[in-house]
């Protein structure tokens, strides 16, 4: 037994009811936010936010991505996405390309794919050797602790669903001229090495997952509760953050 055969999946929330909370949360965000970007509580700067997220392709990362932000001025939140690295990312470290992305104080950034790809598309498809895949896991969780031990919040999210709901989701794809842009032939390929897949991320799980940088796994066969379960657990997040630090959390 692994962590994702651990994940109830039978979770779920109708679209009323998750539009009703996610109104409430969303609001609630904005006012965190008011205070991370040093706009309330006299001007001084929250910690770094960086919200990352993996998961399995059609998990609803961007439908969550997008009622994350969705609430807050463009100028207070960046949205950063990694696909494959290019010829000039492949001349660095791994960790290079992504250091700019990275938010200082009073910032908020949230990451589409992530420094992950190092121990799960580059394994499995073979792009990164064993010895540097390995030696990824004590790198990243150095990397981490840096960050936060520098203030920042980094919120790490997996969205799980099943073989069965990816393939309906995969066929809906296929089927709607509007969306099937988002199916590419790759995607069909990792669903075809879904255990390999697994394999790697239950020992991701094992290696990076740290007090200071936990894995939030979230449940995404529906997506409105994963949407709502993601902005419950971000907005939770930052007010432990701010209350760490002393400054005054926003009236509910």
């Amino acid at each position: 037994m692994g962590r994702l055969d651990e994940v109830d999946l039978s979770h779920s929330l109708s679209r009323e009811e998750s539009e009703k909370r996610l109104s409430a949360l969303q609001e609630r965000l904005l006012a965190l936010r008011l205070v991370l970007a040093g706009l309330r509580d006299g001007g001084h700067l929250g910690p770094p936010v960086c919200v990352l997220f993996e998961g399995w392709d059609a998990s609803g990362k961007g439908g969550a991505i997008k009622r994350l932000v969705a609430p807050l001025d463009p100028r207070h939140v960046r949205v950063a996405e990694f696909a494959a690295p290019d010829a000039t990312a492949k001349r660095h470290h791994f960790l290079w390309r992504f250091w700019p992305a990275l938010p200082g104080w009073g910032g908020f950034t949230v990451l589409d794919r992530s420094w992950y790809g190092r121990v799960l598309v580059e394994r499995v498809d073979k792009l990164a050797t064993e010895e540097e895949w390995k030696r990824a896991y004590g790198e990243i969780v150095e990397f981490e602790r840096m960050l936060t031990s520098e203030g920042a919040v980094l919120i790490k999210f997996w969205l799980h669903i099943s073989s069965d709901e990816q393939l309906k989701r995969f066929e809906a794809r296929a089927n709607d001229p509007l969306k099937s842009w988002k199916l590419a032939p790759d995607d069909w390929r990792n669903r075809g090495q879904r255990e390999l897949y697994t394999q790697a991320l239950e020992e991701m799980f094992e290696r990076t997952d740290a007090k200071h940088a936990h894995w939030h796994i979230v449940a995404a066969e529906s997506k409105h509760y994963a949407r709502v379960h993601v902005l419950e657990t971000v907005n939770g997040e930052i007010e432990r953050a701010l209350s760490h630090h002393g400054m005054k959390l926003p009236e509910p």
